[in-house]
């Protein structure tokens, strides 16, 4: 059982080594978190280990520049010159305009043209539509069964039919 013996010994300075190296890691951050400080909490005002004493904090000066009531007085401006050119260049001339009694009067005296029922789309198409208009129906009832799986299958068919008429 010497071997044995051994196995305890290694795992016992590993763990050994392990230990130390934990200390130095938390040593290491303690050393770092003393030179920087928190974070959380306003910095100690304390002179430098140098013996000079710190810097003082620059005071940002205000910017000198143009007074409010200038901005003020330059954005009005802008709104009433951009609100006068809105409401010269979209104001209708005095030519162009009708009067609207005039259009309503032809229109009810002229008789309505009858309306033309034209067929665009080949008959396989409007039924693809309505197979369709059925598989959605399904899926918003969540009907998952036998009726979705046929629905599914005859829109499909539909859908070639549709377009093999609808091919040129």
């Amino acid at each position: 059982m010497p071997g044995g013996i051994v196995v305890a010994a290694d795992a016992g300075n590993r763990k050994d080594r392990q230990q130390r190296e934990l200390e130095e890691i938390r040593r290491s951050f303690r050393d770092v978190g003393v030179r920087v400080g928190s974070l959380f909490e306003p910095a100690p005002h304390h002179d430098n280990s140098d013996g000079q004493p710190a810097l003082p904090i620059p005071i940002p000066r205000p910017v000198k520049g143009r007074p409010a009531w200038v901005l003020a007085v330059v954005l009005g401006f802008c709104l009433l010159a951009g609100g006068g050119l809105g409401y010269l260049l979209h104001r209708p001339s005095a030519g162009t305009t009708r009067p609207a009694t005039s259009s309503i009067v032809t229109q009810v005296t002229q008789p309505a043209p009858k309306p033309q029922i034209k067929v665009v789309a080949p008959p396989a198409c409007l039924q693809t539509a309505q197979r369709g208009d059925e598989v959605i129906d399904l899926f918003t009832r969540n009907i998952r069964d036998r009726r979705l799986s046929l629905a599914l299958k005859a829109y499909t068919l539909a859908s070639q039919a549709c377009r093999k008429e609808a091919s040129p």
